[in-house]
């Protein structure tokens, strides 16, 4: 009698130790947190238990709910919680059907080999978070080297065109004023439109690299989105779009360049009424915290893809078609906003378009 239970104590422990084993290998071979890795981790997890013929394991961890069969109706179950960084984040069961066995059919042993593998999951989870958050730091830096890098190379390049542009402007205009043939007439002034286009973009240019000079003051913001509103009511009213404006303070201010978070306004706005459809509405919320000014501004327009969302504060980089912007627009914007040591952000709409997200410290 007593060899039996000697030889059934046996053979728990080997189920156990296979079951650790087991979610070792699957945890090492696993590149990311993934279903099937969690799936693989449960469906070991049951075959180390006792009755586990009957047994189900389940896991609820981060956005994951699996289970390795449908879940008994009414059962019993040991239970472990899953902690990512000495935080709960979930869990893990194992259950039997209540109608045939109780309590008392669970072993002790089960349970620490439940908590055990609970430490496992929460180790797994927490290691591709961090290599998560180290991937994410690194583009990051990437991309602040390349902004860096534009950003010097763009203002040599703007100080260098500022000069000709200027030139031709002005011998231009004086073509223009002493011109008396009409075809000429014609042509100095697509030159001049020409002339003013190219400064438009030096000076977003100037903008991007932080050259253009900066006036910080405390001021009140409704008045600079109302005025960046009316001076763009042509453009909503084209496509029938409706602005809608709240305020969690009226007169909240910040320390800001109002010319330059106009040009903000501007920008993120003709994108907004771009991506818009036909009568929808585009909404500007401005709200604070303690520290920070919190501008959103949302749309319900087509939404920016989750692959290109890294790349649309790049200079130069665009989805409208050739013809239509130079790709600086968000380039100023996200050029603006760190000058005035803010941040800026975008999220996706729901159901559709896109929210971009402004904080500027109040003081």
């Amino acid at each position: 009698m007593n060899l039996n239970l000697t030889e059934e104590n046996l053979r728990e422990k080997i189920k156990e130790l296979t079951c650790l084993y087991e979610i070792s290998k699957i945890i090492s071979k696993s590149n990311s947190i993934h279903i099937q890795t969690l799936y693989e981790i449960i469906v070991s997890t049951k075959n180390a238990w006792c009755h586990n013929s009957d047994a189900v394991a389940e896991i609820h961890i981060l956005d994951y709910h699996l289970s390795t069969s449908d879940l008994i109706e009414s059962s019993i179950f040991q239970s472990s919680t899953i902690k990512v960084r000495d935080q709960k984040s979930g869990c893990i069961k194992v259950h039997y059907p209540a109608k045939k066995y109780t309590e008392n059919d669970f072993q002790e042993d089960e349970q620490r080999l439940l908590d055990t593998i609970a430490i496992e999951v929460g180790n797994y989870i927490e290691k591709y978070q961090t290599l998560e958050k180290k991937a994410e730091l690194r583009r990051t830096i990437e991309r602040m080297d390349r902004l860096t890098l534009l950003g010097e190379m763009t203002a040599g390049i703007a100080h260098e065109l500022n000069t000709p542009l200027g030139n031709i402007l002005g011998f231009a205009e004086i073509i223009k004023d002493q011109n008396t043939d009409p075809d000429i007439d014609a042509d100095i002034s697509i030159v001049i439109n020409s002339v003013i286009y190219c400064r438009e973009i030096v000076k977003k240019l100037m903008f991007f690299s932080c050259e253009m000079p900066q006036k910080l003051e405390l001021q009140e913001l409704k008045p600079i989105i109302l005025f960046a509103l009316s001076f763009l009511k042509s453009n909503f009213q084209k496509k029938g779009i409706k602005s809608e404006v709240s305020f969690k303070n009226e007169k909240i201010t910040a320390r800001i360049d109002s010319v330059q978070i106009t040009q903000v306004l501007f920008n993120l706005l003709i994108n907004a009424i771009y991506a818009s459809p036909e009568k929808s509405t585009i909404k500007i919320k401005v709200d604070n915290d303690d520290c920070c000014l919190i501008l959103k501004i949302e749309d319900e327009g087509t939404g920016v893809p989750e692959n290109i969302k890294e790349k649309i504060f790049e200079p130069f980089f665009s989805t409208k078609p050739v013809n239509y912007g130079c790709g600086l627009g968000l380039s100023v914007v996200h050029g603006i906003i760190k000058n005035h040591n803010g941040e800026i952000s975008i999220q996706n709409n729901i159901p559709n378009g896109t929210i971009f997200t402004i904080k500027i410290p109040l003081l």
